[in-house]
């Protein structure tokens, strides 16, 4: 039985490894594209070279912007994450206490399921336009879409989790003589703290995607902005390096989120059966 695949784990080291692999294939079959087309045509934009790239970086990380004086890349990541951060706060905040009531309160999961339901359905991007032009164009409206976008899933997640908790553990709270606060603030909320955690790591990538839209439509600064300020003048060189910048942020985000869920709840694993 050992002997089959699916019984053999790689180790450690073995883990590592593998998981580097695509990525160094990813990395070797791009700069052999790049080799070929510069070698086709030494002024291709579309797979800049290594020198292209490092010149793009200094340019926009460690040197001052001539018109501005500003060094793009921090200017627009902080205004990325500003708004980043601010929209899934609020996300949060909504679906934390939404989402704990639905899924405790017979009387408010009949009343407001249907409607997150049918919320949850409609595509954020497509009601961007109604946003700008109720919001403004400043930096309401684009956190505005990310709390749209991703409220309804946090909702609907946490109120699933609250339903699948033991009804055993309410009934005892009850007979204790547990309020309805009580139950929520003493046996809910600790057990929904870190599966909010959870809701929110796999929200990251729409939470981004609704950022970057918003930015490309109506912005002065940040990531999404200048990946298509770029886009007119086929600046691959920036691009590629702010697409990657930006997977490395969401990277660290979600990395952030799972050691804070390992050091803060540290039963999850075992109760989760991973």
């Amino acid at each position: 039985m050992s002997r089959r695949i699916i019984n053999r784990r790689p180790d450690r080291g073995g883990r590592i490894a593998w998981g580097a692999f695509p990525f160094i294939l990813a990395i070797i079959a791009y700069f052999i594209f790049s080799a070929l087309r510069l070698a086709d045509n030494p002024n291709d934009k579309l797979l800049p070279g290594l020198a292209a790239f490092g010149a793009a970086i200094h340019r926009m990380a460690f040197a001052q912007d001539m018109r501005t004086g500003e060094i793009l890349l921090w200017v627009d990541t902080l205004a990325s994450l500003g708004r980043l951060a601010m929209g899934l706060a609020v996300a949060t905040l909504l679906g934390l206490v939404f989402g704990i009531a639905t899924g405790v309160i017979p009387y408010v999961r009949s009343g407001l399921s249907p409607f997150i339901a049918v919320v949850s359905m409609v595509p954020p991007m497509a009601i961007l336009p109604i946003l700008f032009i109720v919001f403004g164009l400043d930096e309401l409206s684009k956190v505005v879409l990310i709390v749209i976008g991703i409220t309804p899933f946090l909702i609907r997640d946490l109120t699933l989790r609250v339903t699948d908790m033991p009804g055993e553990l309410l009934i005892k709270a009850q007979t204790l003589g547990a309020s309805t606060w009580q139950i929520i603030l003493r046996v809910v909320l600790p057990q929904m703290a870190p599966r909010l955690a959870d809701a929110i790591r796999l929200s990251l990538g729409p939470a981004w995607l609704f950022l970057i839209s918003a930015e490309a439509i109506a912005a002065t600064d940040g990531l999404g902005y200048r990946i298509f300020l770029m886009r007119r003048y086929m600046a691959m060189d920036v691009i590629l390096p702010y697409v990657a910048w930006i997977t490395f942020l969401a990277f660290m985000m979600d990395w952030a989120l799972r050691v804070f869920n390992r050091r803060c709840f540290p039963w999850l694993a075992s109760t989760d059966g991973s």
